[in-house]
């Protein structure tokens, strides 16, 4: 709710609140395209209920996602100061991959944007800004190799988010296997040339809009 809002009636208030915990259960379940229709069924109240509490899905995932991905902005800060670069490094990728693992809504959301979700793009930008405070004390310290750039964090969360997809149900910790080979590749020692440049920061938000839009 926004600080200038009215507060709402009791009644309407406790709508919104078992609308939060439903969606937030049911898209860590099911993903971000669940029906609403069923996020209002699970909540106990009706779809008009659920859309004059959140106009739009954007909004919903918002209010139930949004603590998450400040989790995930605590995690960066707290990495961006750890005395070794690369342990802050590697353990920010491995955090946030928990996470992912965790909470099926949660990963699709990493590899994509969802404009109506202001809060949460929010969120992302200020994390994003911590990410490249990590990559650049791993490689000022020599550790991650040069050539990695901000666009090349995204390769991971995208496939680390496919691998999870795949391989949730039946081995939940398969992903780990998969940080492992790319940590391994991200150390300076480890580099060789790459076959092209990295994808440009217009490149990545075109590449999660095209994830949001399908």
């Amino acid at each position: 709710m926004k600080p200038d809002a009215r507060p709402l009636r009791r009644d309407a208030q406790r709508n919104r609140d078992l609308l939060v915990v439903a969606a937030r259960q049911v898209f860590a379940e099911r993903g971000l395209e669940v029906p609403l229709e069923d996020i209002a069924r699970e909540a106990g109240v009706s779809i008009g209920t659920l859309y004059n509490r959140f106009p739009t899905r954007g909004a919903l995932v918002d209010a139930a996602l949004a603590g998450k991905v400040a989790t995930a902005v605590e995690l960066a800060g707290r990495a961006a100061t750890k005395p070794d670069p690369w342990e802050g490094f590697a353990w920010f990728l491995e955090r946030t991959c928990e996470l992912q693992a965790a909470d099926r809504g949660y990963n699709e959301l990493c590899a994509r944007s969802l404009p109506e979700a202001t809060e949460i793009e929010a969120l992302k930008a200020k994390g994003h800004a911590l990410v490249l405070e990590i990559v650049d004390r791993a490689q000022r310290a020599g550790a991650l190799r040069a050539d990695f750039r901000d666009g090349d964090f995204a390769f991971v969360l995208w496939s680390v988010a496919r691998t999870i997809e795949a391989t949730g149900r039946h081995a939940p910790d398969a992903w780990r296997r998969h940080l492992a080979f790319m940590l391994d590749g991200f150390r300076a020692p480890a580099a060789s040339p790459l076959p092209r440049r990295a994808l440009a920061p217009d490149e990545v938000a075109e590449a999660m809009r095209n994830l949001g839009d399908r």
